[in-house]
């Protein structure tokens, strides 16, 4: 049996409701227990409520790995890994699919919410990019690497356990190739049949945002028709803020010929692969450049490059918004609901009357109530008033378990500014 760490009283609840997380906190007492390894997580009477991974240096003491008193052996995870694939085929997405598949990038599995807490491993074509955020799932690291390499048979699959996490976790940053071949600098993937190069060594998160890939498609889907027809304009004029690589730029492209995309990012790397991704689609396409185009990339702080469009009087018919994190503990929510504010304040006032609005926050201490607030709240201090068309989260790949909401870290909203 392993060692038992006991709950204080009334600390129960969250596990009876198979939340996955125990905080030091509510621990009332422990067995010898070894970092990183198994440990039954008791009631304080004893009871058994679930079996899960330990590790003394986190806040975060204990992750449940099952609420039935099972071994956690390779058997055990073979069941894990197996389901999380079952359920990216059927929604159509494979490893490796060929030539004529409309995407080849995709979350394969999403941690806590595929009930592998610590867990991600990311598809790019025939590479596996694995993220491993907790001591407790580094300890079984080798088995995971060999059950993807056997049941894939990737080209590669590649470390990039490099994220602020980990630190809390006890943990070094690690990179590199675990199994197979390096991937080569940049990686080329599809996404609804455009093309991307993708840094999977370097870039953020695991190279690419995958979450928003049917986000970036719905924008598509909403210029299609939106900002030419609702406002007129032959040529609509549309800003791709926080843009990294282009993503919703080259989406934005396709979906509005002639229409000039305007990519703002403080990263000069990423503006360089979103020029690359711009003309990769632009050449893989019976259209010339100047039909994708024209494509505009401003190098910059976003709060600083929007003011300077508002002062110029600037404005567009569509504006994304796409910002980093910007609450990591309870403390700074007030602080990142400020800048909010202020972002989406500048993009409401940069808005063409009947103009479109996709802003989005990651901070996963923002609640979506939250951020309808802070939205709502700028347009107010605008003085215009505003209509919300959708409300966006990450893709299905990205699953969000029902009894873990922080799973649910990205949230987004369509506003129309009438």
């Amino acid at each position: 049996m392993p060692p038992r760490i006991f709950l204080r009283k009334g600390k129960e609840k969250p596990f009876l409701n198979r939340h996955p997380w125990v905080f030091s906190g509510a621990v009332e007492r422990r067995e010898e227990c070894t970092d990183g390894e198994t440990v039954d997580i008791c009631a304080g009477d004893g009871a058994f409520l679930a079996r899960g991974y330990f590790n003394s240096k986190s806040q975060i003491i204990a992750r449940a790995w099952t609420w039935d008193a099972e071994p956690v052996d390779a058997a055990f995870l073979d069941r894990r890994l197996t389901a999380a694939l079952d359920l990216r085929l059927a929604l159509g997405l494979r490893f490796a699919p060929g030539p004529a598949a409309l995407t080849t990038a995709f979350r394969l599995v999403n941690a806590e919410s595929d009930l592998l807490p610590g867990l991600i491993a990311d598809v790019y074509g025939e590479f596996i990019v694995i993220q491993v955020l907790t001591l407790g799932m580094a300890r079984r690291l080798p088995e995971i690497v060999a059950w993807l390499a056997d049941r894939l048979k990737p080209l590669g699959i590649y470390q990039r356990s490099d994220v602020d996490m980990r630190d809390r976790e006890g943990l070094a940053s690690e990179t590199g190739v675990l199994a197979g071949a390096e991937p080569p600098a940049t990686v080329l993937v599809r996404e609804h049949g455009l093309l991307f190069k993708v840094n999977v060594r370097g870039g953020q998160k695991t190279g690419f945002f995958l979450d928003q890939r049917e986000n970036r498609q719905k924008f598509a889907d909403f210029l299609l028709g939106f900002a030419r027809e609702e406002n007129g304009r032959e040529k609509p004029e549309i800003l791709n803020a926080f843009a990294y690589t282009g993503g919703f730029g080259v989406y934005a492209a396709r979906a509005c010929p002639g229409a000039t995309i305007v990519n703002l990012d403080a990263s000069e790397e990423a503006l360089a692969l979103a020029r690359e991704n711009f003309n990769l689609n632009a050449s893989s396409s019976p259209s010339d450049i100047e039909k994708l185009g024209p494509a505009e990339f401003f190098t910059g702080n976003a709060f600083e490059v929007l003011r300077k469009f508002r002062d110029q009087a600037r404005q567009f018919d569509a504006i994304v918004l796409d910002p980093p994190k910007l609450a990591q503990a309870q403390a700074q929510v007030p602080g990142a609901c400020r800048g909010y504010k202020d972002l989406n304040l500048l993009a409401i006032k940069l808005l063409r009357p009947g103009g479109l609005l996709f802003t989005f926050s990651c901070s996963g201490l923002v609640t979506p109530e939250l951020f309808q607030k802070v939205v709502a709240g700028a347009a107010a201090d605008t003085r215009r008033d505003v209509q919300i068309l959708a409300r966006l989260g990450a893709g299905p790949d990205h699953p969000v378990l029902a009894s873990f909401p922080e799973g649910e870290y990205l949230k987004g909203l369509v506003v129309r500014c009438v």
